[in-house]
């Protein structure tokens, strides 16, 4: 099992809070902080024409970097953007959808996963909303929404107000044989637990770095599977990066690229891309499966402690369902919330209990902490609650 001890002095935030809120915005680690202070250092030194190869080098290896945490078979089918919504957006609006189409949603998901779709209505796509079963998703009441309209399937790796991590490769295969389009937010699982878009037949996978990436705010990444780039109508957006001949801007040569950086419209956010590329060779540094490993544990170690003190969780906890997201309901999520942080455990609200999302640097002394302090606050509540 991963030693956090040699890691946790990149994260400075550990020393005064034990910090939760990975599946919200996590604290940026030392390593991120160095390498986006090494752009700026860069932009206030030198001009562009001097520094444009050493940028050009490091987002290259951002995306070859990515490539190989996700599985894609080349860096061409990533192109680096600012959120996950942007992601989604783009999927949904270079799809060749028709009225009459219809796409599946998760109720209950993330909005960046359900207004690109809603979004629709005015070109006549529908879309449907499939019910959760146990906080995610039921494999048989997907099947039981697919119809002869349904061209695309969209949906988060792990539903960030259960933590419910739904079937990703069994939802792709039904894509598969079926000639859907397969949409995925990653954000709730990339840099916390493996994801292969091959093996999980995945089209467009979007995720931002600040959860469980531990990037910045405003850098991610869209993955646009190869054999579908010739199926894809005029994106929603084009720059004059988006073209065979960038440079030549007098020329107008509209010719898409032929991979995925037919999406990237120009000017970006090095200084973020610095940030998610430092974080992102940490995490394969230690190794996603040794990262996967320490997070499950630490959530498994979480979800027997609060079992044990008689508190309801938001979802299934079979291995299969496990995420680094634990949520335990509590009668005012948002007030016991506050009142943890106060206490020096940083969770937030979510759904109808208290979101809690240990990462692997994280220690069992901080899991074990944390539900005596929640038991503490709910024992208070109730005697709060007798007396009035």
């Amino acid at each position: 099992m991963l030693d956090p001890t040699p890691y946790r002095r990149l994260f400075p935030i550990s020393e005064r809070l034990a910090f939760f809120n990975h599946a919200g915005v996590s604290p940026v680690n030392t390593r991120a902080v160095a390498a986006m202070n090494e752009f700026n250092q860069l932009t206030a030194q030198m001009s562009i024409t001097e520094y444009r190869l050493e940028t050009t080098e490091r987002t290259n290896d951002l995306r070859e970097r990515i490539a190989r945490l996700i599985n894609a078979r080349s860096s061409d089918e990533i192109v680096l953007m600012p959120n996950t919504a942007t992601g989604i957006n783009t999927a949904a609006l270079s799809l060749p959808l028709r009225p009459g189409d219809n796409v599946l949603v998760l109720d209950g998901d993330y909005p960046a996963n359900i207004y690109p779709w809603m979004n629709l209505a005015h070109r006549g796509v529908l879309t449907k909303f499939v019910p959760q079963k146990d906080g995610g998703l039921d494999l048989d009441l997907l099947l039981s929404r697919v119809d002869s309209h349904t061209r695309v399937i969209a949906m988060s790796t792990v539903v960030f107000a259960t933590g419910f991590r739904n079937d990703i490769e069994a939802v792709g295969k039904i894509c598969s044989e079926r000639g859907i389009f397969f949409v995925v937010d990653g954000i709730q699982s990339l840099g916390a637990l493996p994801l292969d878009v091959q093996a999980a037949n995945i089209d467009f996978l979007a995720a931002g770095s600040q959860k469980w990436l531990l990037g910045p705010i405003g850098a991610g990444f869209l993955y646009v599977r190869a054999e579908l780039m010739n199926q894809l109508v005029a994106g929603p957006y084009v720059g004059a990066s988006s073209v065979v001949d960038p440079a030549n801007f007098l020329d107008y040569n509209f010719t898409p690229l032929p991979g995925a950086e037919r999406f990237n419209l120009g000017s970006q956010n090095f200084v973020g891309m610095y940030g998610l590329h430092a974080s992102l060779a940490l995490i394969q540094e230690i190794g996603i499966e040794h990262v996967a490993e320490r997070v499950l544990s630490l959530a498994g170690s979480l979800i027997a402690d609060l079992r044990d003190r008689g508190f309801k969780l938001a979802a299934s906890t079979a291995p299969e369902h496990r995420s680094g997201i634990v949520i335990a309901e509590v009668a005012d999520p948002a007030g016991a919330s506050a009142r943890l942080e106060q206490a020096g455990f940083v969770c937030i609200p979510r759904g109808k209990g208290v979101r809690i999302a240990p990462h692997f640097y994280n220690t069992e002394d901080e899991v074990q902490r944390v539900g005596e302090a929640l038991s503490e606050l709910s024992h208070e509540g109730i005697a709060n609650a007798i007396r009035a």
